[in-house]
């Protein structure tokens, strides 16, 4: 009989990676990335990784999380099967309210393991691929125009053909002037979209809409507060540009009350909002069932977290917008990956090795870490 796995030993590390330049959302601006990364090893000396990766304005602290992985979370699981994944996350569940992010992590991590332990790659434990390559969307939230554009044109060489506006963080008209030069500049080349993350009020947000529906874009993202279900569901109805939930979905349950009062046509998926690829799959299992589309959204994330979110758009049946999962090619100023994440000819290719295919670079890690919290170990 094969050696049964027990999870050996944890440990917590909260990383600050700089970014290439500040990014504006309706909601906040980032100017650097903090997240969690969390590393689990078993008593047969597989190593597995997860991230869970807020956003103070969007969900919660890196510092929380980090407090729920070491405090709860870790404790909990030493000396458990890493295969008892459903268990062990119902336990997470059960124990901590919220903190999706460190949930997440903590899923990733054990999958990880047991994709390297069983030889398969993650897609393989979530039912199988349906796609090897997912096309890429670039997020254009520089407040200076200019040096996005420069670098859309840049990108654009390098073959990305999908570009994600953050609007509403400046005036109407700015958001106007930076959709009109890039299709103007790329008249038929572009998917063009764009996301308010909250930003608008929906006592004016039905004209300004109407105005940028002029520019044929695929989907516009959250436009109003996440609690406002009745404007989404509103502005839903009366547009002609499909519109995405992002803040107003995050759990499965979320996502009934999203599809019965029909607050979007797309939801945007992430893993850290829904605390796991599982949980997220769900989500998009009930998008399904409601004839709503769905997009592979992401955080401010590490190729780790990529990694994880690139195992779970292999395995959804249907996917026809994209993924964000830019941020570690062509935002951090340097990974923590050991080989860089595959991203190549304007698609995100799914790595295909056993768990989530990547591995870390320790030295990387430890050189961005502002806090490791001490490694807590399994006594027999």
């Amino acid at each position: 009989m094969a050696h049964a796995h027990r999870l050996q030993s944890g440990r917590v590390h909260i990383v600050e990676i700089p970014v290439t330049e500040t990014h504006s959302h309706g909601s906040g601006d980032v100017a650097s990335i903090k997240t969690v990364i969390l590393e689990l090893t078993t008593d047969t000396g597989i190593t597995g990784w997860g991230e869970a990766s807020p956003w103070p304005v969007f969900s919660g602290t890196a510092e929380g999380n980090a407090s729920t992985l070491d405090s709860y979370f870790i404790p909990a699981i030493l000396g458990r099967d890493p295969f008892d994944v459903d268990v062990l996350m119902a336990a997470a569940e059960a124990s901590v309210v919220h903190c999706s992010e460190a949930k997440a992590a903590l899923e990733t991590a054990l999958l990880d393991i047991m994709g390297k332990a069983l030889d398969v790659p993650v897609y393989a434990l979530l039912g199988g691929r349906h796609r090897d390559r997912v096309a890429l969307s670039f997020s254009i939230a520089n407040p200076n125009f200019d040096e996005d554009f420069a670098k859309a044109e840049r990108l654009f060489d390098d073959g990305v053909r999908i570009f994600k506006l953050k609007t509403g963080f400046k005036d109407h008209a700015f958001d106007l002037l930076r959709l009109e030069r890039l299709r103007t500049r790329f008249p038929d080349q572009l998917d063009l979209r764009i996301d308010y993350n909250q930003g608008m009020s929906a006592t004016t947000a039905l004209p300004r809409l109407r105005d940028v529906e002029d520019f044929r874009l695929s989907f516009i993202e959250q436009p109003v507060p996440r609690d406002n279900l009745e404007a989404m569901a509103h502005l839903t109805q009366a547009l002609t540009t499909p519109v995405m939930a992002d803040e107003s979905v995050f759990s499965p349950r979320e996502a009934l009350i999203g599809a019965q009062l029909r607050v979007a046509d797309i939801f945007s998926l992430k893993i850290m909002k829904s605390g796991g690829l599982r949980r997220a799959m769900d989500v998009a299992a009930i998008a399904k069932a409601a004839g709503i589309g769905v997009y592979g959204g992401c955080m401010f994330e590490t190729g780790i977290a990529h990694a994880a979110g690139a195992h779970l758009m292999a395995a959804l049946p249907a996917l026809e917008l994209g993924c964000e999962f830019y941020m570690a090619t062509y935002y951090l100023t340097e990974d923590i990956l050991t080989e860089p994440f595959p991203v190549k000819d304007g698609y995100v290719h799914i790595p295909s090795g056993p768990g989530l295919g990547i591995d870390v670079d320790r030295e990387r890690l430890e050189n961005h870490a502002l806090q490791t919290l001490k490694t807590q170990k399994w006594r027999r």
